[in-house]
């Protein structure tokens, strides 16, 4: 015979909210008293994606990212230095018409993530606000300065040409205001 879960709801007159319990059919009532909070909790059900058998290696200890820079940088370093002294090694006199490995074909420099260098964008430079530092599609004719809308148009209308020239000194433009 299948029992449902019922709720049962008891009046502390000393407390402001009502206790609830879910009976099971297991057990005296006693003893399926729950608080509100209780009932909601997974703590006691298994969780299947936790492993039983692990431990926490606790000889592990964490690095800054300076510490794993230097020691990235050093391995590249031992490692470069491995494969001069394996190419000075075939290229001694002893070792005549030694077969080139495919070590020696690689280049001398191998990209790391620290190491490489992107070039240059096929894209156009992006124009930013000279006021806002938001994205500019706009250029203001008479002073050069970029802006954003219609607002920042009014403000740049509004500046003197030596605050115009500063705006453009400060983007590296030379300041030639008509």
């Amino acid at each position: 015979m299948l029992q449902y879960p019922c709720v049962i709801a008891l009046h502390d007159p000393c407390s402001t909210f009502s206790t609830y319990a879910f009976s099971c059919g297991r057990g005296p009532l006693s003893d399926t008293l729950k608080t509100p909070s209780e009932q909601v909790s997974f703590l006691h059900f298994p969780r299947p994606f936790k492993n039983p058998e692990y431990t926490k290696n606790s000889n592990r200890r964490t690095k800054n990212l300076k510490t794993v820079l230097t020691q990235e940088k050093e391995r590249e370093r031992v490692e470069r230095e491995r494969r001069r002294a394996e190419k000075e090694q075939a290229m001694d006199v002893d070792h005549e018409g030694a077969p080139s490995s495919k070590e020696d074909d690689e280049p001398e420099d191998i990209p790391t993530y620290a190491s490489i260098e992107a070039p240059p964008s096929l894209l156009p430079q992006r124009r930013y606000c000279d006021i806002t530092g938001l994205e500019a599609p706009y250029t203001d004719p008479t002073t050069g300065l970029r802006y954003h809308d219609k607002s920042i148009y009014e403000i740049i209308k509004g500046l003197s040409t030596s605050a115009a020239k500063d705006y453009l000194a400060a983007r590296g433009v030379n300041p030639v205001v008509k």
